[in-house]
């Protein structure tokens, strides 16, 4: 018998329906609250001279950052994609937390690489993520070794409108296996990796970063113009070879401001060129910017000029540096076979302590990257200027050679008070082809350096005209993720 449908009594189907309504509310909560998860997002802000349309993460690239696990492959594919962007307003890519192990990657145009504040890139041990590329056109066929060197870490060429900052995220080069593979002879086929490396480029800017344990040099501009580095940390063993901190070489146009570097080589370097090589290429550095530096280097200079300096090295304004512990104060070093110039160089309100010489200079630094150097190219060192700056604990306080029958002219040095070491030399000026002025110096200086007396007390030069890079300004910026 075909049976019809059993009657549910009324309250039965209202309680059904408030069960229901129940269940389908906690259901939609759920979802609703899933949703929430997922779409929020956050806000971060950063001060940068361009702003981008675009950002992604690494991990959208398959990015892990546990510390053992290759990004090679995601770093490269994430500013593959984020290139398309470029003519769009520009791209960022963000690393977040987590400790991202890489090998070399290279950058693109109108790009921002941002680095969390728990981010950390690790370089890669294996030299197999390392390629090798082509050797300086201005530096001929060799630093440390023969052939080609190690693409950077970070590198790019041809570039316009890059960026790499973060809210102090960490470069870690982890170098020491390349220093041991330095200091192993025969084990380097070519020269060791910078950190950071961009050339033939404009518009760049690296901040708010911390670096550590580069392979050799950290930050290398070359070729290249309107650059801002500012607000770095660089750290690296005072005993590591060729850490320097920043290398300027060949560039227009420079601003180096609030730094911190602990280094085994220079704090900063102004380069252009070795021997015939930088006197072919031909491009100079100049208008360059350097404040508010703080350094210790033991081994080398705060400032060096050189000793690659064949292209020319001109208009160079550094003040208010500090430094403790560090070999020497400023530095020029140039040789035979060099030609170019280091001229028109300004520098004022040093603040140092603890150091060997507090002025170096020498015409005698006789390395070449070969045999082919013309022994008839003189290098031109003049119009260097030093003023105000205090030093203490120091055992000389300078020590200039310049070079027989080329004499390193127009140095001026005033107010400047040196105290010495407990073991200071006896001899605190020793100069030999150099000629200038001095003022208000003490100890006395050098004859050669004419002391002008207490009745004509001089100021040497400090230029008062704004370079085109110091009105550069940052923009606040942000971005979603």
């Amino acid at each position: 018998m075909w049976l019809g449908p059993r009657a549910v009594p009324t309250t039965q189907v209202f309680e059904m329906l408030i069960v229901l309504a129940i269940v389908l509310a906690f259901v939609s909560t759920n979802v609703i609250e899933g949703r929430k998860e997922k779409i929020s997002t956050t806000v971060t802000e950063y001060l940068a001279v361009s702003c981008r349309s675009h950002s992604a993460s690494l991990t959208d690239f398959g990015g892990v950052g546990d510390g053992t696990t290759p990004n090679t492959k995601s770093f490269r594919a994430a500013i593959n994609y984020l290139s398309q962007f470029s003519s769009d307003g520009g791209s960022l890519l963000y690393v977040p937390p987590g400790k991202w192990l890489t090998g070399s990657f290279n950058l693109t145009s109108h790009f921002t690489l941002f680095l969390h504040k728990d981010a950390v890139l690790l370089g890669s041990q294996d030299e197999n993520e390392w390629p090798v590329i082509e050797t300086l056109p201005s530096y001929g066929g060799r630093r440390n070794t023969q052939g080609g060197r190690f693409s950077s870490l970070i590198f790019g060429t041809n570039l316009t409108d890059v960026i790499i900052t973060g809210n102090n995220g960490t470069i870690d080069g982890q170098g020491e296996l390349w220093w041991k593979k330095f200091h192993s002879s025969g084990v380097l086929k070519y020269t060791r990796p910078y950190l950071i490396e961009l050339m033939y480029s404009e518009n760049v800017q690296i901040s708010h970063l911390t670096l550590v344990n580069s392979p050799s040099w950290n930050i290398h501009p070359v070729y290249s113009s309107n650059i801002i580095i500012q607000d770095v940390t660089i750290l690296a063993p005072i005993n590591s070879p060729n850490t320097d901190g920043i290398d300027i070489d060949s560039c227009t146009n420079a601003r180096i401001e609030n730094c911190y570097i602990v280094s085994g080589d220079d704090c900063v370097t102004l380069k252009s060129g070795w021997d015939q090589y930088g006197i072919a290429f031909g491009m100079p550095t100049k208008h360059v910017i350097i404040r508010h530096l703080t350094c210790t280097s033991p081994q080398q200079a705060v400032i060096t000029f050189g000793s690659e300096m064949s292209g020319g090295i001109q208009d160079v304004r550094a003040e208010d540096l500090v430094a403790k512990n560090t070999k020497s104060g400023v530095r020029i070093k140039t040789s035979i076979g060099r030609g170019g110039f280091v001229k028109d160089i300004f520098i004022r309100r040093m603040t140092l302590k603890t150091m060997r010489h507090v002025f170096l200079m020498t015409g005698n630094y006789s390395t070449h990257p070969d045999n082919g150097y013309d022994h008839k190219a003189l290098p031109l060192v003049q119009n260097i200027n030093f003023r105000d700056m205090v030093a203490e604990n120091v055992r000389m306080a300078a020590q200039l050679d310049g070079i027989s029958g080329d004499p390193f002219s127009g140095i001026c040095i005033s107010n400047v008070t040196v105290g010495l070491a407990k073991n200071a030399e006896k001899l605190q000026w020793s100069c030999t082809d150099v000629s200038g002025i001095s003022s208000g110096v003490v100890p006395k200086t050098c004859e050669l350096l004419h002391d002008q007396g207490t009745n004509k007390i001089i100021t040497c030069d400090f230029p008062k005209d704004i370079l085109p890079i110091e009105n550069i300004q940052f923009k606040k910026c942000s971005f979603v993720g």
